[in-house]
């Protein structure tokens, strides 16, 4: 496969999850962990994205999701261009010190 014919898309994984117990804690840490160690980068607490090369890998990253999802809660999924991608704006009212603007990155695959 040429590369000019390799199509980048982004993955979303949106969840919320319950919390009110200890095993609830514990089920929805799992899945954090997992999304992160899975390449994932948190967006905001509970919405992560992932680059995918192209509609078979975002398949791949969704069957892995839903083998790995909690029983309990309801989680969504979201595919968009890299050109769609990079049209995200983030808007902020008092900046947090732990939220600032990330410098424009690189993909390299």
């Amino acid at each position: 496969m040429k590369t000019e014919e390799v199509r980048i898309l982004w993955l979303f994984v949106f969840f919320d999850l319950p919390v009110g117990t200890k095993e609830e804690r514990r089920h929805a840490t799992r899945f954090r962990n997992f999304l992160k160690d899975d390449g994932y980068m948190m967006l905001q607490y509970s919405v992560y994205a992932r680059v995918c090369r192209g509609e078979e890998a975002v398949d791949k990253h969704l069957t892995r999701v839903t083998k790995s999802m909690p029983r309990k809660g309801a989680i969504r999924s979201l595919q968009v261009t890299d050109k769609q991608y990079a049209r995200m704006r983030l808007l902020l009212g008092e900046q947090k010190k732990s939220e600032r603007i990330a410098p424009q990155q690189m993909v390299l695959l």
